[in-house]
């Protein structure tokens, strides 16, 4: 183990760390938490219409009227169904920022991009004719996650552009005299022009194909094949292996890997939450939320489980204080002081359980709801700090199946730190215990 821990030191970490300096990564990461704050609250009101509780809709019928539900789907529809123009907006935003350009012009002129190579066209069925005509008006379809892949293009190719012109000096000068806000507007003026002419010839290019635009284009070649990797069981248990893998050398794994993953994710999940609203069969299994719900019980690694052994089983003084201390921050599945306090980064002992639990519980989950024990997720999206047993309980719609599903993970959990527990507290008390005796010599 040791050998392989200093394998990764010298080769793994240093390709591992300039993945997550990576700009554009750290950009469509940093973008993409600009808006998770509006899909949770999209996600409180898609709960707020959705609690299975027998009498409930009723109730709220009775007091609210019939349309009710109705009311409660706009503001779900507002956040759920333009993320994908959140996502233009917030990864140029932060792209520009790090490359020091105005953010705010940068976002607009990518959201503009963005506007002008999705479809103008919405089809609609007309009774009277029989068949389904294409009327003007923004296709809504392309504006939340199904669109999301498509922004994020635009938003890096509207930042290169904005970055190439103001680099080579290709922009309108304004005398000191004129105030910063109009030196700002004049100066992207040509930037944007471009990048506005190059989005219309995408538009126009991509039209005279039989793929009709973008969107049609990026989800043949790039995001089907995207989704169906990232949402089968492998998938999965390669996404788990790496972030314990990264955290075991001192990397933030879940940062690293979500800025990858986190686009295929939220469209899974937003096909969920699709298919819930209109009472459809839920078709994936492995979204963002799964993650949460299955493998990060007190945070990577799943260590929840071993905080409570340190915390009320061990012999060590240092551990059971770190234990102690942990606890609260576990329960909210942050787990910095376990990781870098006892510590797992490196240690050869339980890098073993942090890396093989989370693949159990991984295939645990992802079979319990292949076989309809466990319902699946809905597509709500939970702050991550949600404790474990109530995270269930609300991705699932209140399904009490999810909460024992975590309870049972949670066992086999801890079965499989507790041999590992036991030998390094063994080792620790040993250490405390020798370094008394030489004080005391």
């Amino acid at each position: 183990m040791d050998k392989l821990t200093s394998f990764l030191d010298r080769h793994f970490v240093p390709y591992a760390a300039k993945i997550a300096n990576q700009r554009h990564l750290q950009a469509i990461r940093d973008g993409l938490v600009m808006s998770m704050s509006l899909v949770i609250v999209g996600s409180i009101f898609l709960i707020i219409g959705n609690i299975p509780i027998p009498g409930y809709a009723n109730l709220m019928a009775s007091i609210f009227g019939n349309g009710w539900k109705e009311a409660l789907s706009i503001p779900v529809g507002a956040t759920f169904g333009l993320l994908g123009l959140f996502v233009s907006f917030g990864v140029a935003y932060r792209l520009a920022e790090k490359y020091s350009l105005d953010a705010v012009t940068s976002a607009l002129a990518s959201v503009t991009a963005f506007m002008i190579v999705s479809p103008y066209e919405i089809s609609v069925f007309i009774k009277e004719l029989g068949k389904n005509i294409d009327v003007s008006g923004i296709n809504l379809n392309y504006m939340g996650a199904k669109g999301m892949f498509v922004s994020i293009l635009m938003a890096i190719f509207s930042v290169e552009i904005m970055r190439f012109f103001v680099r080579k000096n290709l922009v309108i000068k304004m005398p000191d005299s004129v105030p910063s806000a109009v030196s700002k507007s004049f100066t992207a003026l040509v930037p944007i022009f471009f990048i506005v002419l190059f989005a219309l010839a995408l538009r126009i290019g991509i039209q005279n194909t039989s793929w009709k635009n973008i969107h049609i284009l990026i989800q043949t070649f790039v995001s089907q094949p995207l989704l169906h990797a990232g949402g089968s069981y492998w998938g999965a248990m390669l996404t788990t292996f790496f972030i314990s893998i990264l955290w075991a050398v001192g990397l933030h794994g879940s940062t690293i890997v979500q800025a990858v993953m986190m686009p295929i994710w939220l469209t899974l999940m937003d096909q969920n939450r699709i298919a819930f609203e209109s009472g459809k069969e839920i078709p994936n299994i492995v979204t963002f939320d799964f993650f949460y719900f299955s493998t990060k019980m007190g945070g990577a690694g799943s260590t929840l489980v071993l905080v409570l052994f340190m915390a009320f089983l061990a012999k060590s003084q240092h551990l059971k204080e770190i234990g102690k201390l942990s606890i609260v921050p576990g329960i909210f599945n942050i787990n910095e002081p376990v990781i870098f306090g006892v510590p797992i980064v490196l240690n050869p002992l339980l890098l073993i359980p942090f890396i093989i639990a989370p693949l159990i519980a991984t295939t645990t989950t992802y079979f319990a709801m292949a076989t309809d024990i466990v319902p699946r997720l809905t597509g709500v999206t939970l702050p991550w700090t949600t404790p474990i047993g109530v995270y269930g309980f609300l991705a699932t719609n209140g399904s009490v199946a999810a909460v024992i599903l975590t309870a049972v993970n949670l066992l086999i959990v801890g079965v499989i730190y507790y041999p590992f527990f036991k030998v390094f507290d063994r080792q620790k008390c040993q250490e405390e215990l020798k370094k008394e005796q030489d004080i005391a010599v």
